[in-house]
C-alpha cells in the first residue's frame, strides 16, 4: 500500500488563500486550487473537504491573520495617531508583502452580500474584533490630544474602517503605491486638529 502523500496543511492554506483573495468563490476552479496547492484532487478533499468547505476554513484562517496584523500595527508605534497612519499605509504595499492585491473579506462581501449566514457570523465577531481596535487606538489618540477634542470616535472609527475598505478596493483595481499612500494620508489628516 503507498504511503499517503505529506504536505503542509498550512501552507497549502495559505496557497488556497491567494486564489480566493486574487478571484473570489466562484470564480476560483477547483483545477486553480489543486495547482496552488500543490495537491491531488482527492488529497485536497480528504484534507479540507469540499470547495465550500475549503473555502470557509481559508475565510476563517485569513481573517485570524488579517485581524491579528492590524491589531498589532494598530499598537507598534509610537503614538496612537502614528499606529493608525501606518496601519493605513500598510497598506498601499500589501501586495508586495502577500502576494496578492485581493482581499477575501471584500471580495466575500462583493460576491454574497449578506446572503451567507456562516460568512454573515464570521464579519460579525471579525468586525467586533477590529472595531474594538480601532476605537481604542482613536480613544487613546483623542485622550493625547491628536485629534481635535469634538472628534465623534464612532464616526471616525466608521471613516476608518471605510477607508480601509476603500484602500483594498482600490488596490485590486490596480490603484498605484502612490494612490493608496495618498489616500491614507488624506484619512489621517482629516482628523488631524490643524483641520477642524
Amino acid at each position: 500500500m503507498a504511503r499517503p502523500r505529506q504536505f503542509d496543511r498550512d501552507q497549502a492554506l495559505l496557497q488556497a488563500i491567494r486564489v480566493f483573495c486574487d478571484k473570489g468563490f466562484a470564480a476560483a476552479s477547483t483545477e486553480e486550487l489543486m495547482i496552488a496547492m500543490n495537491l491531488s484532487r482527492q488529497s485536497m478533499y480528504n484534507a479540507f473537504g469540499d470547495k465550500r468547505q475549503l473555502y470557509m476554513q481559508a475565510m476563517e484562517q485569513y481573517q485570524a491573520n488579517s485581524i491579528s496584523d492590524l491589531i498589532w500595527r494598530l499598537s507598534k508605534d509610537a503614538t496612537p495617531l502614528a499606529s493608525l497612519r501606518n496601519t493605513l499605509l500598510s497598506f498601499a504595499t500589501r501586495e508586495q508583502r502577500e502576494g496578492t492585491a485581493g482581499c477575501m473579506g471584500v471580495n466575500a462581501v462583493c460576491e454574497f452580500g449578506l446572503s451567507d449566514e456562516q460568512l454573515n457570523q464570521l464579519y460579525a465577531s471579525a468586525g467586533k474584533t477590529l472595531r474594538a481596535a480601532f476605537e481604542r487606538t482613536l480613544r487613546e489618540a483623542l485622550e493625547q490630544g491628536q485629534i481635535a477634542s469634538q472628534t465623534d470616535l464612532s464616526a471616525a472609527c466608521d471613516f476608518l474602517l471605510s477607508t480601509l475598505n476603500g484602500l483594498k478596493v482600490s488596490a485590486k483595481a490596480g490603484a498605484t503605491v502612490e494612490q493608496l499612500n495618498a489616500i491614507a494620508e488624506f484619512a489621517i489628516q482629516a482628523l488631524h486638529p490643524i483641520n477642524r
